[in-house]
């Protein structure tokens, strides 16, 4: 495995496998890698003749109140996970070298970036689509894997990615899970001991509510109170940033239940904000 922190030297080697009729796949992660990162290493490595896999904590899309300094961080852990799944190159750049100085150039989706978590992190996918943005034009991927577990940044990327014509697939991968249900994280490791006991309560929740659909319940908001309910109860140390019923495309509200329907949530405990979601059907 290559380990290539220089984005000219990335976009050379890329060029080069794309010459020689390679196809190539991205994963873009802030590392600390744990199952749910090998999930997408793996959909990668089944789907392209080469593997890129950036390691890069972005710091545009922190606030200035959030955890970038905290943020956790493995190198030489995740680089022998990394190596493990089959990942061709490495692409750990540097804060200086993506944004050297005078950068001054910014990429959004405003409509889907404004509604769930961008109501209290105004600024978060600024930061993500003008890295995401950058990380597709140095390495012109013909695919890109996204975990569903951040279901409003899958939406925004490939809603992106379709309106710039970047010619990248960008594909989700299934939410990888701890045994008790609580979806992996790199930030589950911030949770104390009572609060990792009741994490798993936030997708319980979600499947509360994906039973009630199928046993005929199609009301959005009694879905949302008999969660809140159940959190209530079951989850007294989580304070809920959002609970909502969307479309899973454009990530609006909806009254009325369908199959298709996303029940989205994200949760503080603690230290640590997390997100989770469910299809009802």
């Amino acid at each position: 495995m290559l380990i290539i922190t220089d984005p000219a030297q990335m976009a050379e080697q890329c060029a080069a496998w794309r010459q020689a009729g390679q196809s190539v796949a991205l994963v873009p992660t802030m590392g600390f890698f744990h199952q749910g990162h090998e999930s997408l290493m793996q959909a990668a490595r089944k789907n392209a003749a080469k593997v890129v896999l950036s390691l890069f904590v972005n710091p545009t899309q922190f606030a200035p109140t959030e955890d970038l300094a905290a943020y956790p961080r493995d190198m030489e852990r995740d680089k022998l996970i990394a190596e493990g799944n089959g990942v061709d190159v490495l692409f750990a750049p540097t804060p200086e070298l993506m944004y050297p100085q005078g950068y001054d150039t910014w990429t959004q989706v405003p409509g889907l970036s404004r509604l769930l978590c961008g109501k209290t992190r105004p600024t978060h996918f600024k930061g993500v689509c003008t890295v995401v943005l950058k990380l597709f034009n140095i390495t012109r991927p013909d695919l890109a894997f996204f975990g569903q577990k951040d279901w409003q940044q899958l939406a925004i990327i490939r809603r992106m990615a379709g309106d710039l014509n970047l010619g990248v697939k960008v594909e989700g991968v299934p939410i990888v899970r701890e045994a008790d249900g609580l979806a992996m994280s790199s930030r589950n490791s911030y949770l104390g001991e009572a609060e990792r006991t009741q994490a798993p309560q936030i997708h319980k929740g979600l499947t509360l509510a994906r039973q009630l659909f199928a046993a005929g319940e199609t009301r959005s908001s009694v879905l949302r109170k008999r969660i809140s309910e159940f959190w209530q109860e079951k989850l007294p140390l989580g304070r809920v940033d959002y609970l909502e019923l969307v479309h899973p495309e454009t990530l609006k509200a909806e009254k009325t239940a369908t199959p298709e329907s996303l029940v989205i949530t994200a949760v503080y405990l603690g230290k640590a904000r997390l997100i989770d979601n469910q299809i009802l059907g």
